[in-house]
């Protein structure tokens, strides 16, 4: 279930921070919280999933620990990426 190469490539370059960046916490961010939302939509037809859904946990656990490592480094980068992705309510 991995993501459309052109899907990447617009998320990379939406949120990146400078021209050649693709590993900086914002744009890992932002990459898991689209897989998350695909696999989201995937277990409304596949509920009895769960190996997928283990992968699903995982990355939660992981968007959570990069998100937390941005808040604690860089509040205001924070609040701007959670602004732009809708994460928080």
């Amino acid at each position: 279930m991995a993501l459309a190469s052109e899907a990447k490539k617009g998320t990379i370059a939406k949120f990146r921070i400078h021209k050649t960046d693709t590993g900086s916490p914002e744009v890992q961010v932002a990459i898991l919280s689209q897989r998350i939302n695909e696999l989201t939509a995937h277990f409304k037809t596949h509920a009895k999933d769960h190996h997928s859904r283990r992968g699903l946990l995982q990355m939660v656990a992981r968007r959570r620990r990069l998100l937390d490592y941005l808040r604690s480094r860089s509040p205001e980068r924070y609040k701007t990426l959670i602004q732009s992705l809708g994460i928080r309510r």
